[in-house]
């Protein structure tokens, strides 16, 4: 039968199970929300802002596993989604963007609202197209969704012509084909296997290829199996639960000390799904040097990259874990043991928490139990990491190779929006004066969102840097916002709680949890509350682990 593009476009969309997306409408895509309209199966989200519609699409996507689909019109539309795309390809999240664009006859005549969206993400996405010929839009829709989907996940664009979305052609429907895995080279995996039993200290860094692999099942039997502790990066955070006995928390510049220690010490280091980045690895000539190091990675080009790798192994972490285990044999390992007392010292020499912490502390143990967590990025994103014990895989959003001020409230809609669970979303004044539009959205959409503003009065993060490595020169990080964010929040049509002292915590939270709907709780925390530890930039773990030990 021959449709229009635009229906061809929905049609496809339906192919492969698309039930939401998230945009903005414009001129250039007025075809295609004419086609949603008259189909009427689809659910478009409207946001306030076509980034926050880029973020929804995102957080949509790490808490199903599915593919986000976001759609916005041509030039500024099409601009403001870039940011949101770089987010998604840097934590490889598989979302589907389309944008729609001038027509032929208009193209390179800088037309109103014509913009080069192809040329401008290039390279930011796994793949991208300009569709010219309405006879290629379904096999390019159907091909965009496999590439995002499968392999290292990641972001496409699909970039439409305004006359093609309204030209005719034949449209045949079509199913989804089956995922065609590479075969992990059982060489590869014999190697690691042998290297992995011969170890008297082997130690497990799971990352987030863990958790796109669906492969927590099976990094918990590598774990039990040999008897090895557990750390994990940002990324990979809920893969491995946080409460059993070998998780020894988050590796990285501001991860514990008994993860560095533990890193120091071990002679075998199995990477899971984790590109050894430099958050994790801050020094690579020195980092696992002399070690046996296994990197299991669906992505060739993150094999031996970063970090100098004895045993690589390409391949669906899944599938190879799955190989892999059933080749080593059952082990009871001292370093286990010594994993888990240098943990509970740690426990033991922490200080009394801050204020700050304190809330995530408590939250944690006043949260729905299917709560799903979103930060945006700083302080309050290293503080959630390091207090909320994370159970589950995707229960956790946050942006962490590009690092996005205000991605939060953004994913935190598309997170709720995806499963109908409360969601948490920790944020910083700074980042939420960035996306606070999208309050409104949440609003509308009536969503179970609590947001935890961390309200210091500063850009924290950036500010802490200034005050360890610049004099406590603080240029342009003392904000002091005079916004009254209970106000604002009531404005919106929010409920706006507050929160300045450690006894009304247990009060405003189980107030803000018991509300079915948006809710900003205002954290009145000091400006100098610090992320500790924290790795200064040029030192090694051996040279943090001296200071640390000489405190």
């Amino acid at each position: 039968m021959k449709l229009m593009g635009a229906e061809i476009l929905v049609e496809c969309l339906k192919e492969q199970g698309v039930t939401t997306i998230f945009g903005y409408p414009g001129g250039t895509v007025l075809d295609i929300y004419d086609a949603l309209y008259r189909d009427g199966t689809i659910e478009h989200v409207i946001t306030s802002h076509e980034q926050g519609a880029a973020h929804a699409a995102d957080g949509w996507a790490r808490v199903t596993g599915k593919t986000g689909v976001v759609l916005a019109t041509s030039g500024p539309g099409a601009t403001n989604l870039v940011t949101g795309i770089a987010t998604a390809y840097m934590d490889s999240v598989p979302v589907v963007a389309i944008t729609g664009n001038v027509g032929a006859s208009m193209l390179g005549r800088d037309s109103f609202q014509e913009i080069d969206i192809f040329g401008i993400t290039l390279p930011i996405t796994k793949h991208n197209y300009i569709v010219k010929d309405v006879n290629d839009l379904a096999g390019i829709v159907r091909e965009a969704f496999r590439i995002a989907g499968s392999g290292r996940k990641g972001p496409v664009l699909i970039d439409i012509l305004k006359n093609v979305q309204s030209e005719r052609a034949e449209y045949v429907p079509q199913k989804i084909a089956p995922p065609h895995a590479k075969v992990v080279p059982a060489r590869d995996l014999k190697d690691a296997a042998q290297a992995i039993a011969a170890a008297q200290r082997p130690l497990i860094m799971v990352g987030g290829g863990a958790i796109a692999a669906e492969a927590s099942a099976q990094v918990r039997a590598l774990a039990e199996r040999i008897d090895a502790p557990v750390v994990s990066t940002l990324m990979g955070l809920g893969a491995f639960p946080a409460s059993h006995p070998l998780f020894m928390g988050m590796m990285g510049m501001h991860g514990t000390a008994t993860a560095a220690k533990l890193c120091l010490e071990s002679d075998c280091l199995l990477a899971v799904g984790t590109r050894f980045s430099d958050r994790v690895a801050l020094n690579r000539d020195k980092f696992a040097a002399g070690k046996t190091v296994v990197q299991i990675d669906i992505d060739n080009a993150e094999l031996d990259k970063n970090v100098t790798v004895t045993h690589p192994v390409l391949g669906d972490v899944k599938e190879a874990l799955t190989t892999l285990i059933p080749l080593l044999p059952a082990a009871k390992r001292t370093f286990s043991a010594h994993a888990k007392e240098l943990k509970q010292a740690e426990r033991a020499a922490q200080k009394p928490p801050e204020l700050g912490h304190r809330i995530l502390i408590e939250a944690a143990k006043l949260a729905p139990e299917d709560a799903i967590v979103v930060t945006d990025v700083g302080q309050h994103q290293m503080w959630t990491a390091q207090y909320y014990p994370f159970e589950r895989p995707r229960t956790f959003c946050t942006s962490g190779g590009l690092g996005t001020m205000g991605y939060g409230l953004g994913a935190a809609i598309g997170a709720a929006k995806a499963t109908g669970k409360h969601v948490i979303l920790v944020t910083g004044d700074g980042c939420f004066n960035m996306n606070l539009n999208e309050l409104s959205t949440a609003v509308t959409q009536e969503l179970p969102i609590t947001i935890l503003l961390m309200n210091n009065h500063a850009l924290g993060m950036v500010r802490q840097w200034q005050k360890l490595f610049y004099g406590h020169r603080f240029s342009q990080t003392d904000v002091k916002k005079r916004t009254d964010y209970v106000k604002f929040a009531e404005s919106f049509g929010a409920k706006g709680l507050r929160i300045d002292r450690e006894s009304v915590i247990d009060g405003v939270l189980k107030e803000a949890f018991a509300t079915p709907a948006p809710v900003v709780v205002d954290c009145q925390i000091g400006s100098d509350e610090n992320v500790l530890p924290m790795i200064k930039p040029g030192q090694t773990y051996d040279t943090i682990m001296t200071e640390w030990e000489e405190k």
